[in-house]
């Protein structure tokens, strides 16, 4: 029996469905990623009506996640933040490490585990890539450049301090089965690979300059390579050993021209990858565990936004604090995969689970809309 043509079907199914529901959110005057999350919720064997196959759908939106960090990685340039915002360095820091004490010390006082109650406070103290993205070129944005350019950096800066902390408690969250000294020894495995793909692969790319095609492959190749190898042999989550393989391109002059190239690559798994999460989220789960989700939003406002304008008011960066607060206010791609972490693991209930979810969705739908009519306030002290 032909197992292929259902599955394609499938695929373009929920494909032309993303579009209508993309389409309709911005005739509402949202942001199209909100479409895509409720096409996925829409869709799911927890809603009646029409199921997509979880697993296809979930395989691409990993792929989505992959390339969407990737890209992410391939943006990072350290040299011109630290020429044009020198105070991120010090503020995004600071704003994550606030982020993890509020929130995993309330999460510790709720009854997670001291390791699961860190990793929650991770994933609530970041925020979404893509969003802040899509805020800052939206041709509905009120930002200005200074905002927007805080916006872009603070979030990129975010993803680094990201990877770093996740490896270390990714790690430590592999270390009852694994040990920790394999672990550890993973880590600086996949960190020398990548210190390796990072001298090899510019030149590569340059030697394909004028080969279109081969410049292409090589560079979507190299991320899903690089995100792999992480994963299968030194137990690194496939989201952040992508971004990892990103930043080891970031650097070169070959990595404007790659990042352009996987754009439109990017941009679709992107779709499924939000389909994939709307779809994973248990309304009956919810039911169960509804303080879960008023906790998770609380602590965003608290533990994030509030932080967030404070170190954005009086640290220097020229901007609207508040957009800047309101902009990042939101979880996305890193807590996805954090939680999934956990989940698979048998560290956090599945009541949690779901709740880290549907915030997901929540927030991105809130922040997108509600950034766009922040006052016009104080700019921060300088």
């Amino acid at each position: 029996m032909d197992t292929t043509g259902p599955a394609i079907l499938d695929l373009g199914l929920v494909l032309l469905c993303a579009v209508a529901a993309g389409w309709a959110a911005r005739r509402l005057g949202l942001p199209a990623v909100v479409g895509y999350l409720a096409l996925g919720i829409a869709v799911s064997p927890f809603t009646p009506g029409y199921v997509a196959d979880r697993e296809r759908l979930g395989l691409l939106a990993d792929l989505g996640v992959v390339l969407l960090l990737f890209e992410v990685g391939i943006e990072f340039d350290p040299v011109q933040l630290r020429r044009e915002q020198r105070a991120l360095l010090a503020a995004v820091p600071a704003q994550v490490l606030i982020g993890i004490a509020i929130a995993g010390g309330a999460f510790g006082a709720l009854g997670l585990a001291p390791l699961p109650s860190v990793t929650m406070g991770l994933c609530v103290a970041l925020s979404s890539s893509v969003v802040v993205a899509n805020v800052t070129r939206s041709s509905r944005r009120r930002t200005d450049p200074p905002t927007e350019s805080a916006l872009l950096g603070w979030s990129l800066i975010q993803d680094l301090v990201a990877v770093l902390l996740a490896a270390v408690l990714v790690a430590a969250l592999g270390s009852d089965t694994r040990g920790v000294p394999f672990a550890v020894a993973g880590l600086v495995a996949f960190a020398a690979l990548a210190l390796g793909v990072a001298r090899v692969l510019p030149r590569i790319l340059r030697s394909l300059a004028g080969e279109h095609d081969l410049f292409l492959i090589v560079s979507v190749a190299s991320g899903l390579a690089l995100a792999g190898a992480g994963s299968v042999l030194f137990g690194i989550p496939l989201a952040l050993a992508a971004f990892v393989g990103g930043l080891a391109i970031a650097e070169s002059p070959e990595s404007a021209e790659a990042r352009r190239r996987i754009l439109p690559f990017r941009d679709l798994l992107a779709v499924l990858f939000f389909v994939a999460i709307g779809s994973l989220i248990d309304p009956a789960a919810l039911m169960r565990g509804p303080g879960w989700v008023a906790v998770l939003l609380a602590l965003v406002v608290i533990a994030k936004i509030a932080p967030t304008y404070l170190l954005a008011r009086f640290g220097g960066l020229g901007t609207r604090p508040s957009q800047v607060a309101v902009g990042l206010g939101q979880v996305g791609e890193f807590t996805f995969v954090l939680a999934t972490e956990l989940s698979v693991a048998d560290l956090i209930p599945v009541e949690l689970y779901s709740a880290t979810l549907a915030t997901v969705a929540l927030t991105i739908a809130t922040s997108s809309v509600l950034v766009r009519f922040v006052p016009r306030g104080a700019r921060a002290c300088g």
